[in-house]
C-alpha cells in the first residue's frame, strides 16, 4: 500500500511541474465503484456490451467492406451501414436533403509523372526525394539553370535570408532548422531555446509564397525517416477538401530532397557553401548563393473529384437542447491494395462501433423518458486517414453552431493493447483533456474513480510528445476552434496500418469498459447544470 501511495504522490508531483498532465493516473482501488442499477448513468451505460460491439465490428471490418477507404465503394457501404443503425434507433435525419449524411467533396490527387534530373542524374521519387501532389502545381517539362541556395529560408527582423533579394519566379533551396552560434545559441532568440522557425517548415513555405518563389527545395537529411513518418499519406493518392480546381495559395510549391541531391545541385560551389556555414555559425551571416545546375522537372498530376459523407446520429436534449456534446470517431481506413484488404478493425472500426453503441444507449434512454438535457451528436467522419478531412469539413461547415458545442469526445483505436500494456487490458491513453478546460479533465478523472476505475495514462498528452497525437486525430479540428476536446486512444501496435489489423485480435471486454466510461463522461457533460468552463488557450 505504501508503494502505491508513493507512486500516486509521484504521479501528481510530475503533473505539477508539467504544462499539461503527462503522468499516469491510477484509480482509487479502495473506493467502491458506484454501480447501483437505479443510477441512470449506470443503467444506460450497461447497454454498451462486448457482444453488440462485436456484431458491429464484424460487419465494418469484414472483407466485404474492402477497408473502407474514402472515396471507394467500401467506404460508402460503411456509411450506409452506420446510417441504417441510426434509422433503426429512430433517430431523426439531420443531414438536410441527405438523410443522415453530410456530403463532403474531395479531390483525389496523385502524381501521374514525377521526374527530377540533375546534371544528367535521374533521381527516384519516394527514394531520393518526396513531394506531395496536393501541395504542388504541375511543372511540365521545366528546365532550370539556376537555383538560389537561401540558407534557412527565414525572413525575420532578427535574421533574414530574404533581405535584399528578389526571388519572384525563382527556385530556392533551404535547410531545415535555424542559425545557431558555436554554443548552440539561437541568433533569433538569443538563448538555447529555439524559435518557431526551427521546426515550422510551413512558416518558411508561407514566406516563400509571399515572396513569389516558384519552388522550394527543402534539404531533408533524414529522408528515409521522413518518408516513414508520412507513410499514411503516401500509401495512396491523397485527398483534399474541395473540387481541386482552386490551388493552395498559402504555401509555395516544395519538394523534400536528400543531401545527395543537394550536393549535386551545389556542384562546384561546395567550398563557397562550406565557407558560408562557418560565417553563419560565427556571425549569423545570411545566405543567397546562386547555383548553376542543370535541372529538369516533369511533375504532372491526376486529379479526380469524388464525393464522401460524414454520418450523423442526433439525440435531441430536453431543457438544454441547444447545447451540443459531440462524440466522434472516423470510420474510414486504408482500403485495399490488389487483393490485400486493410480491414482496420482497431483503426478505427473499434471507435466507430463504440459510437454506434453510445448512440443506442442515449436513444434508449430518451425513449424511456431519461434523455439527456443537452443534445448529443454522434458524428462518424470520413477522410481521417487522408488528413482529418471529414472532421475538418464539419468544423468549417457545422450542422449545429460551434458556439453551442460544449465539448468533443473523440474515440480512435480502443480495441487493442500496445507494447507498454501488452499484459494489461484495464487502461486507456487520454489526450487533450486539460488543454482547453480543466473542468473537462477533472470530470473525466471523477467519472473514472466513481464508475470505471481504468488506468488513465496521459503520456501522449505531453506538449513535447514527439508523436504529436494531439494533432493527429479528429478532435483537433474541434480543439483548434476553441472547443474542449478529449481523445481516448489505446496506443499503436504491430498491426497498425497493416493488413493484420483484424477482428480476431480485438479485446471486446476492454472496448466495453472504455465505451461505458465514455458514456458516463458524456452523460455528465450533457446533464450538468452549467457548461464546462473554457480556461485554456488554443495553440
Amino acid at each position: 500500500m505504501k508503494s502505491y501511495l508513493l507512486l500516486l504522490f509521484l504521479s501528481f508531483s510530475i503533473v505539477a511541474n508539467a504544462q499539461y498532465i503527462s503522468s499516469v493516473s491510477y484509480p482509487d482501488t479502495l473506493r467502491k465503484s458506484n454501480l447501483e442499477k437505479d443510477n441512470l448513468s449506470v443503467k444506460w451505460a450497461n447497454t454498451v456490451t462486448a457482444e453488440e460491439l462485436s456484431e458491429h465490428l464484424h460487419v465494418l471490418a469484414s472483407d466485404a467492406f474492402e477497408g473502407r477507404e474514402t472515396g471507394e465503394p467500401g467506404n460508402e457501404m460503411a456509411a450506409n451501414y452506420i446510417a441504417e443503425q441510426f434509422k433503426n434507433l429512430g433517430l431523426p435525419a439531420v443531414g438536410l436533403e441527405n438523410g443522415y449524411f453530410q456530403s463532403v467533396s474531395f479531390n483525389k490527387t496523385g502524381w501521374k509523372q514525377n521526374e527530377i534530373v540533375i546534371n544528367g542524374n535521374k533521381y527516384k521519387h519516394l527514394w531520393d526525394y518526396m513531394g506531395f501532389a496536393t501541395m504542388n502545381d504541375e511543372m511540365v517539362s521545366v528546365d532550370l539553370d539556376e537555383v538560389v541556395f537561401l540558407g534557412f529560408g527565414i525572413d525575420d527582423p532578427k535574421y533574414s535570408d530574404y533581405k535584399g533579394n528578389k526571388l519572384k519566379g525563382k527556385v530556392i533551396m533551404i535547410n531545415k532548422g535555424e542559425p545557431l552560434d558555436q554554443d548552440s545559441i539561437s541568433y533569433l532568440t538569443g538563448t538555447k531555446e529555439k524559435s518557431d522557425w526551427a521546426d515550422n517548415i510551413w512558416r518558411k513555405l508561407e514566406v516563400a509564397q509571399n515572396h513569389g518563389v516558384k519552388m522550394v527545395l527543402v534539404i531533408e537529411n533524414e529522408l528515409k525517416q521522413f518518408l516513414n513518418q508520412n507513410r499514411r499519406f503516401l500509401v495512396s493518392p491523397s485527398l483534399r477538401l474541395g473540387d481541386g480546381l482552386t490551388a493552395d495559395k498559402k504555401h509555395a510549391n516544395h519538394i523534400y530532397i536528400s543531401s545527395t541531391m543537394a550536393k549535386d545541385i551545389i556542384g562546384k560551389k561546395a567550398k563557397r557553401v562550406k565557407k558560408w556555414r562557418k560565417k553563419n555559425t560565427k556571425k549569423g551571416k545570411a545566405c543567397d548563393i546562386k547555383l548553376k545546375p542543370e535541372v529538369k522537372l516533369n511533375l504532372t498530376k491526376n486529379v479526380d473529384v469524388i464525393n464522401g459523407q460524414n454520418v450523423m446520429g442526433f439525440i435531441e436534449g430536453t431543457d438544454l437542447k441547444d447545447d451540443i456534446v459531440v462524440v466522434s470517431a472516423h470510420y474510414d481506413h486504408l482500403g485495399k491494395r490488389g487483393s490485400d484488404v486493410y480491414n482496420g478493425a482497431d483503426d478505427n472500426g473499434s471507435g466507430t462501433s463504440t459510437v454506434l453503441e453510445l448512440a443506442e444507449a442515449f436513444a434508449e434512454a430518451k425513449a424511456n423518458g431519461n434523455g439527456p438535457r443537452r443534445s448529443v451528436l454522434c458524428l462518424l467522419v470520413t477522410g481521417e486517414e487522408k488528413g482529418l478531412l471529414g472532421s475538418e469539413f464539419y468544423a468549417e461547415n457545422p450542422v449545429y453552431p460551434l458556439e453551442n458545442t460544449v465539448a468533443n469526445v473523440n474515440i480512435d483505436m480502443v480495441g487493442r493493447a500496445d507494447e507498454k500494456y501488452k499484459d494489461v487490458e484495464n487502461y486507456i491513453y487520454v489526450i487533450g483533456s486539460d488543454r482547453l478546460s480543466t473542468d473537462l479533465h477533472k470530470i473525466n478523472e471523477n467519472i473514472n474513480n466513481k464508475y470505471s476505475q481504468i488506468i488513465m495514462d496521459y503520456k501522449y498528452n505531453d506538449e513535447n510528445d514527439p508523436n504529436r497525437y494531439y494533432f493527429r486525430s479528429d478532435h483537433y479540428n474541434f480543439a483548434k476552434k476553441g472547443i474542449p476536446a478529449i481523445f481516448f486512444f489505446s496506443g499503436v501496435h504491430k498491426d497498425y496500418h497493416r493488413t493484420t489489423d483484424t477482428v480476431d485480435k480485438i479485446m471486446f471486454p476492454k472496448m466495453e469498459k472504455i465505451g461505458r466510461h465514455v458514456f458516463h463522461l458524456i452523460w455528465d457533460l450533457a446533464n450538468r447544470d452549467k457548461r464546462i468552463v473554457v480556461d485554456g488557450e488554443v495553440k
